[in-house]
């Protein structure tokens, strides 16, 4: 089970830690414009791949993915679906916030970070034993 725990903990990581990226990767991406559905489809998709810093954190964020199909494996959906999401969403708001993606954290903010964390850990111990 604790290989499950440690699959969770890396996947949320993996998943929040690039959506800061990923989004900044997608910067300039309204400003792309085409005549047709089917080229704007294709500008938009062209505009990404040409971005490198948009394609390692895609990639990073996919590999999260590989670790919560593992840790499904392993550990009960009931626990890793709150898990896994709830980390990520903990990890997306510290680590945007850090770089400078998102805004400040605020005494919200980390009460919330806490509780998730709080939380999961206390779903892992509930399961773990």
């Amino acid at each position: 089970m604790l290989q499950a725990i440690a699959l969770l903990v890396l996947t949320g990581a993996l998943w929040g830690c690039t959506n800061p990226f990923i989004r900044q990767g997608t910067k300039g991406l309204r400003d792309v414009k085409a005549k047709s559905k089917l080229g704007q489809a294709y500008a938009e998709v062209a505009h990404l791949l040409r971005n490198w810093r948009y394609i390692v954190a895609w990639i990073v964020n996919q590999s999260g993915s590989l670790a919560y199909v593992a840790a499904v494996r392993r550990a009960p959906l009931s626990l890793a679906v709150p898990a896994a999401n709830g980390l990520a969403f903990a990890f997306t708001a510290v680590v945007g916030a850090a770089a400078g993606a998102e805004q400040p954290l605020d005494r919200g903010s980390i009460l919330g970070v806490a509780l998730i964390v709080a939380g999961t850990a206390l779903c892992c111990l509930d399961k773990a034993g």
